[in-house]
């Protein structure tokens, strides 16, 4: 395939993001058909050669535009969700042969959340099995394909949304992050991914029943201020009253901030060196911005690691003793992909630890938390390494190597999700291949606002490149 992959052109989406795209439906200089008509024809121009779409939800989405319904923030903007969250009329597979692919009646409370802004939603985005690797390569069905560079991964476990994000077909798309899953991809395909406080929006129906809650949903977009945006819209249909309001943010905040930077992982392993360059770099700028910038450490054990890669392969385990339970739609276990299975062995392996696990992951929240007595952000790499090439995380690849490079590829993300505190991904720098490298920001807990602000003063300092730029 070319190394690179768009669909940006001359019609009704042209360059625009999400918030130009809506305004100009507001104001009716475009129609949501032409709006939705342009998407349908992005997407069937890159499809081939990326293989995100799940579905395409194309004469219902059509229908949808021509109708005028739409109301919110975004009416009338196409867009993605991704295939884990329940769509009335379309099967939910969650990236699995193993989940039937019977249509459901039911529309889940975060579709419901995410439609009441005013999408309209085309299709659904493929994903690994049940997200639990970080590039999007399914067992039966191929991998998704980075449109920076069509040999290499466009993460996961979003990564269906993130392509077709960062190739144009739709300004903005649904994702959701477990342990990365927001970030990973979008410091892959060169996005702004904002893994939000825990309860920030409304909680899944399967995340009610986890002894931790480590889902967090959101968007995957192209401008600091969509991302902005759609959180503030967000708010207007739930509102957590225990975290303090994210409200409207619209540029770079006024005070500079204590950053603490963290260049290798709470294991001590080092980050490569064009990942640790862009960290590098990344500080630099900030400093010149007139923040303080400091090395720091998250203060977590290095036991972490083992107890949130325990967690995973319960959650793991569980599908694959009561996926018939979970997914009325149809099961057939016969049919689990190799990294479930073996993330389900490595739980009956070590099932007597539960107790201690989970004890140990909620009570990260409050050792994360203190860290936050002396910075405002901590500044680390998404991931350790610069985005591997498709077959390094491959659904062929045997459980024990698979799980050794996971590992190291993702030690920076799943912290924030254990203590359900947030963290904004930007694309900060390019490797050698012309690939994105992305940086992660973690805030406190509840203070998404301060790191929107930090996206606005980085976005506009170095505006972030965009596909249809690459040379």
């Amino acid at each position: 395939m070319p190394r690179t992959v768009h669909a940006f052109t001359d019609d009704a989406l042209a360059h625009h993001d999400a918030t130009a795209l809506a305004a100009l439906i507001a104001k009716g200089e475009i129609h949501p058909r032409e709006a939705t008509d342009a998407a349908l024809a992005r997407l069937a121009a890159v499809e081939p050669q990326l293989n995100a779409m799940v579905l395409t939800d194309r004469e219902a989405s059509q229908a949808r535009a021509s109708e005028k319904t739409f109301t919110g923030f975004f009416a009338g903007v196409p867009s993605l969700i991704k295939d884990n969250i329940d769509m009335p009329g379309l099967p939910t597979r969650h990236g699995s042969a193993a989940v039937g692919g019977k249509p459901l009646k039911k529309t889940s409370v975060l579709a419901r959340q995410y439609l009441a802004q005013g999408f309209n939603v085309i299709g659904k985005t493929r994903l690994p099995a049940f997200g639990f690797t970080a590039s999007t390569e399914l067992a039966h069905d191929g991998a998704t394909h980075n449109p920076w560079h069509g040999d290499y991964s466009a993460g996961g476990s979003s990564g269906g949304s993130a392509a077709l994000v960062a190739a144009g077909v739709v300004p903005i798309a649904h994702g959701n992050d477990g342990g990365g899953s927001i970030r990973i991809p979008a410091a892959c395909c060169g996005l702004v991914g904002l893994k939000c406080t825990r309860g920030r929006l409304v909680t899944q129906e399967a995340g009610k029943a986890l002894p931790v809650n480590i889902i967090s949903d959101g968007v995957l977009t192209r401008s600091v201020r969509d991302t902005a945006n759609f959180f503030s819209e967000a708010e207007r249909y739930y509102r957590n009253r225990k975290l303090p309001a994210i409200g409207q943010v619209t540029g770079p905040g006024k005070g500079r901030l204590r950053i603490g930077m963290m260049i290798d992982s709470i294991t001590g392993d080092p980050s490569c060196a064009q990942t640790r360059a862009t960290v590098e770099a990344t500080a630099r700028q900030l400093a010149g911005l007139g923040h303080r910038v400091e090395e720091a450490r998250i203060d977590l054990p290095q036991r972490f690691v083992d107890d949130f890669l325990l967690y995973w392969a319960m959650l793991a385990f569980s599908v694959s003793q009561f996926g018939r339970a979970l997914f009325p739609q149809g099961f057939d276990r016969s049919q689990l992909d190799p990294l479930t299975l073996g993330l389900a062995d490595y739980y009956k392996q070590r099932f007597l630890k539960t107790p201690g696990m989970i004890r140990q992951l909620k009570k990260s929240q409050q050792r994360y938390a203190r860290t936050f007595n002396d910075y405002d952000v901590i500044l680390s790499p998404v991931l350790a390494h610069t985005t591997p090439p498709l077959g390094y995380l491959g659904a062929d690849v045997p459980f024990d190597t698979q799980l050794e490079r996971l590992l190291r590829y993702t030690t920076f993300t799943p912290a924030n999700n254990a203590s359900g505190s947030p963290a904004l991904s930007l694309p900060m720098g390019q490797t050698d291949q012309g690939l994105p490298i992305g940086v992660q920001f973690s805030g406190r807990h509840g203070d998404e606002r301060t790191l929107l602000a930090l996206g606005f003063e980085l976005e506009q300092a170095q505006p972030l490149r965009q596909l249809y730029q690459q040379a």
